[in-house]
């Protein structure tokens, strides 16, 4: 880690790691077929008793022995307990919600246990669960920048399906210290070929072989089946040095099937050949890189005025104004206004409302002024923000319908007329979710996903969220007519998961605005990598504001 040391500086004495999942022999609740696991991963809140959740895997559809590629990251600190809940899935639909799904089981345990065991195999529990183990890993991250993009192709590879070809896919993993291996990625399939030709990917080197360029690198080739018995075609070794070496004669690798080496003996000779089309390795610029270059972050803030938030002279109103107690939007701007005003130079912010009728004659409108200026919709800081807000309540009438699209479209006004990396603008929507023009909000979610935009919706209150989810696009890409969004540029978080004690008041926001904030910076670097903006040298700046 020596490459983190910065002198003069201070840092948070943590160690970053990532968390690998795999589960064996688990519970089979699908009839015709096995179950499709997920596993999501809780984090016990700091001096309370409740847990929140931190992520969950991809899906392996008919599989009892999953081993998840996607990772959980987290800082690691010796000196807490840091309590840990995995809980596992059978997935039977495309919602969100988890009480939709087949309870699998769960275990709990502490980080460090998984450190310090290194992998760490407990029992899956849980009521009327009497089978199943999860496994869990723990690696500590270098602060490698780098990232390989490859391209492989099969010749010849074996045949493996009675009545066609092969459908084969790559498995690539990392190995460990203990000289055990944890799987990275997985290529597509490529169906009914023997000759497959895969896509191009790109991976962190951080995850490929933790910035080693002579770590080894297992790949696994596999015939894909529909009930999730793969067959293993063949297996070679390599390092990313070698691959680096892009396509050459050094780089064509013969597919190894063990059983049938084993078998045949000195008659046997191959199960097909791997060779690297290309592959290349470059430093990828950070977040905080574009930032000390001078990019700007430019935050528009939209709020719901609908009829559906309830009216405020009542108190079961969301927009309820108490004068003991912050409405629960204005809670929400707070705990995310702090981290953004830290990113604005000017301290102006931009807030928008909808759904409301306004004076003095009462038309509706979707994209109105909240401090009810007829041209300047700026807001000076934070404190501006939350005074329109709340005369705001006192001067309109609550409506409706709740339309997202029109303050989607404004913001993206602005954001089509500077695409060159000098601004990236954020849109934070708070909303209690009842959404009317579901097509029209995909429509310009699709057109705002190519612009340096992201935007964030908070849902207030005790709605059904789904629609919001299903905006967040983190399973499935937003499309409208047949177009999908390039990339995914919405992160949705409900409010009230946040919710306690008016004691715990302080943790609750700052964990609301990492949980609404954490996307931010993949999004934003993923807008800059697809238009090739490199960062301007760093400005010459007296403080830097902190990482998101």
């Amino acid at each position: 880690m020596a490459s983190m040391f910065q002198p003069g500086a201070g840092a948070i004495p943590a160690t970053l790691v990532e968390i690998s999942v795999s589960c064996r022999n688990l519970h089979d609740m699908d009839v015709f077929s096995k179950s499709d696991p997920l596993c999501v991963l809780y984090v016990k809140d700091r001096g309370s008793e409740r847990y929140r959740e931190l992520g969950r895997t991809e899906v392996i559809w008919n599989n009892l022995n999953p081993d998840f590629v996607k990772k959980f990251t987290m800082h690691y600190f010796f000196e807490e307990r840091q309590m840990l809940r995995f809980e596992v899935f059978d997935v039977d639909s495309k919602s969100a919600d988890l009480s939709k799904h087949d309870f699998l089981g769960r275990m709990e345990c502490s980080l460090g246990e998984v450190v310090s065991a290194g992998r760490l195999q407990k029992p899956l529990t849980g009521q009327n669960i009497k089978k199943g183990a999860i496994i869990v890993t723990a690696d500590e991250m270098t602060s490698c920048k780098e990232e390989a993009t490859m391209q492989f192709f099969g010749r010849k590879l074996d045949k493996k399906d009675f009545f066609g070809k092969s459908d084969p896919f790559l498995v690539f993993y990392r190995s460990n210290e203990d000289g055990s291996f944890t799987v990275v990625h997985k290529t597509e399939v490529i169906k009914n070929t023997l000759n497959p030709n895969w896509n191009v990917f790109t991976i962190p080197v951080r995850s490929l072989c933790n910035g080693d360029y002579d770590r080894s690198i297992k790949v696994e080739c596999y015939d894909w089946d529909r009930d999730g018995g793969h067959d293993l075609i063949g297996e070679f070794f390599t390092t990313l040095r070698e691959l680096s070496k892009g396509k050459c004669g050094q780089n064509e690798f013969e597919c190894i099937n063990p059983k049938k080496k084993a078998k045949k003996g000195a008659k046997y000779k191959n199960s097909g050949v791997i060779t690297v089309e290309s592959c290349r390795v470059v430093q990828v610029p950070t977040f905080l890189d574009y930032i000390k270059g001078g990019t700007q972050l430019q935050c528009t803030i939209a709020i719901d005025f609908t009829a559906s938030n309830g009216d405020p002279r009542t108190p079961t109103s969301l927009h309820y104004i108490n004068p003991y107690q912050p409405t629960q939007y204005a809670m929400a701007l707070q705990a995310v206004g702090e981290i953004i005003e830290d990113y604005d130079s000017d301290k102006l912010f931009p807030v928008l409302g909808f759904g409301a009728r306004l004076p003095p004659d009462g038309r509706i409108s979707h994209e109105f002024f909240v401090n009810m200026h007829p041209t300047d919709p700026y807001c000076a800081g934070l404190q501006g923000v939350m005074q329109a807000y709340s005369n705001a309540l006192q001067k309109v009438q609550l409506y409706g319908p709740t339309n997202f699209a029109p303050v989607i479209n404004h913001v993206a006004r602005f954001a089509s007329a500077r695409r060159n990396g000098t601004d990236y603008f954020i849109l934070l929507i708070l909303t209690d979710g009842i959404i009317t023009d579901m097509p029209q909000t995909k429509e310009a979610i699709v057109n705002a996903a190519s612009l340096p935009m992201s935007i964030i919706i908070v849902g207030i209150g005790e709605a059904d969220f789904d629609a919001m989810v299903e905006l967040d696009g983190d399973d499935i890409r937003v499309s409208s007519r047949g177009r999908y969004a390039e990339r995914d540029i919405v992160q949705f978080v409900p409010f009230r998961d946040f919710i306690r004690s008016n004691s715990d008041m302080g943790i609750s926001k700052a964990q609301l605005a990492k949980e609404v904030l954490e996307e931010i910076p993949d999004q934003f670097i993923s807008y800059m990598k697809k238009h090739n903006i490199k960062p301007q040298p760093p400005q010459a700046v007296q403080s830097l504001p902190p990482a998101l």
